[in-house]
């Protein structure tokens, strides 16, 4: 790793962080971390447009621990039909919302230890939860992540856990908590997975990937 590498991962963090509306790197608040983890599992294989309805419907039937664990599978079931693996999920929520009563006192843990130790969280859901929930430093790695940071020649990596080990040895903690929200935003409007559109993009100067198909 090269102080040159590090120096143009920050400059892409900042104009991404500002593109998505992020005034001030590590400006983003501190959200619900109940609301953060349910959200979360619920976007797996999921569009984010039904994201939101599902996570809508049931959270506001269903706002905390106590009321999800007390709810009948089938309902949740119901109510977040529009995600994929609806039916897997409505369990997991359950039995999440018991398991948060049972061994937490009804709080989201907020470690990755004990978040990856309930149904249906793995890495990724984990960090959305630090980083949303608890504005702890983490860097979640999805798709559009691994894309980008690959495209842009910020490391060179075959999934996304490694991914997440070159980012964080690439950039100082300070900018964590913006990656995910600032790099999501840019792959579903400029960075896209088939089509991207480097002609409107204002760090393709700093872009492996667009400067070698240019």
């Amino acid at each position: 790793m090269t102080d040159s590498l590090r120096r143009k991962a920050i400059l892409i963090v900042k104009a991404l962080a500002k593109d998505a509306g992020i005034t001030a790197v590590g400006s983003v608040s501190r959200g619900n971390p109940f609301r953060a983890l349910v959200s979360t599992i619920l976007s797996h294989r999921t569009r984010d447009e039904k994201t939101g309805i599902a996570s809508k419907a049931l959270l506001s039937r269903y706002p905390n621990p106590e009321s999800l664990a007390k709810a009948p599978v089938s309902e949740i079931a119901r109510l977040i039909r529009g995600v994929g693996f609806y039916r897997v999920k409505a369990v997991w929520l359950k039995n999440i919302a018991g398991i948060l009563l049972r061994d937490f006192g009804s709080k989201v843990p907020d470690s990755y230890e004990k978040l990856m130790a309930l149904p249906g969280v793995g890495r990724k859901t984990a960090g959305c939860v630090l980083v949303y929930g608890f504005r702890k430093p983490a860097i979640p790695v999805d798709t559009h992540v691994h894309r980008i940071a690959n495209r842009l020649g910020l490391v060179s990596t075959k999934n996304p856990q490694q991914t997440e080990n070159a980012l964080m040895k690439l950039l100082p903690k300070r900018y964590w908590l913006v990656l995910n929200q600032s790099f999501v935003e840019y792959g579903k409007k400029i960075c896209k997975p088939l089509r991207p559109l480097c002609p409107l993009c204002r760090i393709a100067s700093l872009c492996n990937y667009a400067t070698n198909s240019g």
